[in-house]
């Protein structure tokens, strides 16, 4: 975008500073706003017919949430709620259409990441639907530090505070489940915990145990 062309965008946003635990918006909410992520974390969690609570995607920096219209839809579906201090920016859904006009490639850019949305959730519907627990979780802490790994000395740490619970809700499995498995991979050098922010030690063994690879006979 032009730097013009910018200026006017974000002369028509909102910013708002959101603390660690508070939520943007609710499900079920009406949608009347999309967002953009400038700066933490969002878990988007979703709580079924059954009354459980999942977590169904991470928003980090650069990303854009809350955009119901691209799901044909006039309520929200999820509810993001700040893992990190965060900030976001907003704006009216019916600045969409006019932005468009002036911005082609953003609608461009809106739908590729869409695309990218969907391919992930039916990697993770694959996952729970064919693998054991173990791959799933090893799958799950793949794409963490991919999207929020920060490399240090011991390793890649995921760079926002991250709970077992987190992890089980992620995929579809239980609290203790989660904890056994962590334990048992702190223990053979794996992932090291701490502070609500993993570590992971050894990603090759961790890639093997997502293929189904390297279990202990």
């Amino acid at each position: 975008m032009s730097d013009t062309d910018l200026d006017q965008l974000l002369a028509r946003a909102s910013t708002r500073r959101v603390p660690v635990g508070e939520a943007v918006f609710e499900q079920g909410q009406k949608a009347t706003q999309f967002f953009l992520l400038l700066h933490g974390r969002l878990k988007v969690t979703q709580v079924t017919s059954e009354g459980q609570q999942i977590i169904v995607r991470v928003v980090h920096p650069g990303d854009i949430f809350g955009f119901a219209q691209a799901l044909q839809r006039d309520d929200y579906p999820g509810t993001p709620i700040a893992a990190a201090e965060s900030v976001v920016l907003s704006w009216p859904n019916d600045v969409w259409g006019s932005v468009v006009e002036q911005n082609p490639h953003l609608a461009v850019n809106a739908m590729r990441t869409i695309g990218q949305r969907l391919q992930e959730a039916h990697t993770r519907i694959r996952e729970m639907s064919t693998e054991e627990v173990e791959r799933r979780v090893a799958h799950a802490v793949l794409r963490l530090i991919e999207q929020a790994g920060r490399r240090e000395e011991e390793g890649t740490r995921i760079d926002f505070p991250l709970t077992r619970q987190d992890v089980a809700e992620m995929t579809g499995t239980t609290l203790h489940t989660v904890s056994r498995l962590f334990s048992a991979w702190e223990s053979q050098g794996i992932v090291k915990g701490g502070r609500q922010k993993l570590l992971v030690r050894d990603k090759e063994r961790l890639q093997a145990l997502a293929e189904g690879a390297g279990r202990e006979s």
